[in-house]
C-alpha cells in the first residue's frame, strides 16, 4: 500500500495532467480544420417602383374658412359748398339711395343730396352742419350689407390655383343649403399670406365669424396617365421621374404634367404606359410606410417610416 501511495499514484497524475495539458494545446494552436470564411453582407436597398397606369384626377380643394364683411369704404363729397343738413347718425343702417347729408352748392348754387350707394351701416360719421365741403372730403364711412368667405391657404398652393374658376361652394355648418359663390379671387398680402375669397349672395342670411368651408372644382380629367405626386420631382406644369429600366438602371426623365389631386398626378407627356417609375423622389422617404431591404434570404427587412435615401 506504501507503494501505491508513494509511487503509482503520483505517476498516474502526472499522466493525466499531462494528457489534459496536451489535449489543450492542439486545441487552441492546432485546429482539425481552417476557420468558417467569414459571412459577407447581402442585403440591398429595394427600391420600391409603380407603374404608370391610367386614372381619374380631380383637382378639387376644401378650405376651411370664415364668413365676413365686406370692407368699408369713405363716401366722399362730389361737389364745394356747405354742409347744411345731416340726416344719419354714426351706427345707423340705411338703406341704398338713403340720404345721409345735404350740401348748398357754392357755383351754381343749389342743394345737393348725398345718398348712400348701397345699404349699410354708417359706421363713422365726420360731419357737421355748418361745416365746409369740398370735392373729395371724406364725410362718412359705409360698411356696406356684404359678405364674403375667406379661407387661408399655403403659398405653395397658388400653383393649383392657376387658372380657377370665378365660383366655388359654400357648406356653412348649421345654416343654409350649400350654395355657390361667386366673384373668387386668390390675394397674396405683403407678409406672404395667401388667401382665397369669393362673395356671398345676396340672398343667403349669414353673420360675420361664422365657420365655412369653401369648395373650389379646378377641374376633373378622367382616364389619363398617372402617377403618385411622390414620384415627381416639381409639380408645377413640368417635373422630373425616375424611370426604371428593368435592368437594376434608373433613368432620369422630364415630364410634362396636368392635373393633381395632392396624391396622384396627370402625365400629359415623357412617360408611357406601364412604364415603372420609382415611388419617391430620391432623398425623400415615404411619410407613412416603411422603408424595405432585400435579406440576402429570401426575404425582406423593413425599417419604421422616416428612413431618408
Amino acid at each position: 500500500m506504501v507503494v501505491w501511495r508513494r509511487w503509482i499514484f503520483p505517476i498516474l497524475m502526472v499522466v493525466i495532467l499531462g494528457a489534459a495539458t496536451a489535449a489543450l494545446v492542439k486545441i487552441a494552436f492546432f485546429p482539425d480544420s481552417a476557420p468558417t470564411a467569414a459571412v459577407e453582407p447581402s442585403a440591398q436597398i429595394a427600391d420600391p417602383v409603380v407603374a404608370v397606369g391610367r386614372a381619374d384626377v380631380s383637382n378639387a380643394l376644401s378650405l376651411p374658412g370664415t364668413v365676413a364683411r365686406d370692407a368699408s369704404y369713405p363716401v366722399r363729397s362730389a361737389v364745394d359748398g356747405t354742409v347744411t343738413a345731416v340726416h344719419v347718425s354714426a351706427g345707423q343702417s340705411v338703406a341704398a339711395g338713403a340720404k345721409l347729408y345735404t350740401i348748398k352748392q357754392t357755383d351754381p348754387v343749389k342743394n345737393v343730396d348725398v345718398v348712400a350707394p348701397e345699404a349699410g351701416d354708417v359706421s363713422e360719421l365726420t360731419v357737421i352742419k355748418g361745416q365746409p365741403a369740398s370735392i373729395g372730403t371724406e364725410l362718412a364711412t359705409l360698411t356696406p350689407a356684404r359678405y364674403h368667405v375667406q379661407a387661408t391657404v399655403e403659398p405653395v398652393q397658388l400653383y393649383r390655383l392657376q387658372g380657377a374658376p370665378a365660383e366655388g361652394s359654400v357648406t356653412i355648418q348649421g345654416g343654409p343649403a350649400p350654395f355657390v359663390c361667386t366673384g373668387l379671387k386668390v390675394e397674396v398680402a405683403e407678409d406672404g399670406t395667401t388667401t382665397v375669397a369669393c362673395a356671398v349672395p345676396a340672398d343667403q342670411t349669414v353673420f360675420a365669424g361664422l365657420q365655412a368651408q369653401l369648395d373650389v372644382d379646378l377641374g376633373t380629367v378622367s382616364g389619363v396617365l398617372a402617377v403618385p405626386t411622390t414620384s415627381v420631382k416639381g409639380g408645377a406644369g413640368t417635373g422630373v421621374v425616375w424611370v426604371d429600366s428593368g435592368d437594376g438602371a434608373l433613368e432620369e426623365r422630364d415630364v410634362t404634367l396636368g392635373v393633381s389631386d395632392g396624391t396622384m398626378v396627370e402625365v400629359t407627356a415623357g412617360l408611357e404606359e406601364n412604364e415603372q417609375v420609382r415611388q419617391y423622389v430620391p432623398g425623400v422617404a415615404a411619410a407613412d410606410e416603411p422603408v424595405c431591404y432585400d435579406d440576402g434570404m429570401g426575404g425582406e427587412y423593413c425599417e419604421p417610416a422616416g428612413w431618408n435615401w
